[in-house]
């Protein structure tokens, strides 16, 4: 068993799981078509834009823990749709399934014996697999929040 085996399974388990707080499964689960775009009054985003900006920054993250051949991109606007609904009725269902699929392809990386936490990426700047699990897992937790706070405000949260 290796040293780590324990953290690693503590990561994965914040990763899939919701223990203190609702999870990105329930606060997109059944979240009605014609609200996704709504930003309520005082909201700077709607449910679209923060999905879709939790899908897109968790794939960055994943695609720089993978490999040196990472191409950085621009922030702020490679992290943010262009509009608050999405372009097409699927969009919503893709973009959930696509946080999904780099969830666990995340996790395969956390699970990888091979793979060091705590070891510096050489493509990086002092970064490690350890700190790019707990920044999906913040910051998907803040987004997720965010999600289920334009619920309340919109009455379709329960």
């Amino acid at each position: 068993m290796a040293q780590d085996d324990a953290l690693r399974k503590q990561l994965v388990a914040m990763l899939r799981k919701s223990e203190a707080h609702a999870g990105f499964d329930r606060a997109v689960e059944n979240f009605p078509a014609a609200q996704r775009g709504t930003r309520p009054e005082g909201s700077p985003h709607s449910a679209w834009e923060l999905l879709e900006h939790i899908r897109l920054a968790q794939r960055d993250i994943l695609e720089f823990s993978e490999s040196a051949n990472y191409v950085e991109t621009n922030w702020p606007d490679d992290y943010w749709p262009k509009s608050p609904d999405p372009a097409t009725p699927g969009d919503w269902d893709r973009a959930v399934k696509a946080v999904v699929s780099d969830r666990e392809m995340f996790i395969k990386l956390l699970n990888d014996p091979h793979r060091d936490l705590n070891a510096p990426f050489p493509w990086g700047k002092g970064q490690t697999l350890l700190r790019e699990a707990l920044l999906i897992i913040d910051h998907n937790a803040y987004h997720v929040g965010e999600i289920v706070l334009l619920r309340r405000v919109l009455g379709i949260w329960s």
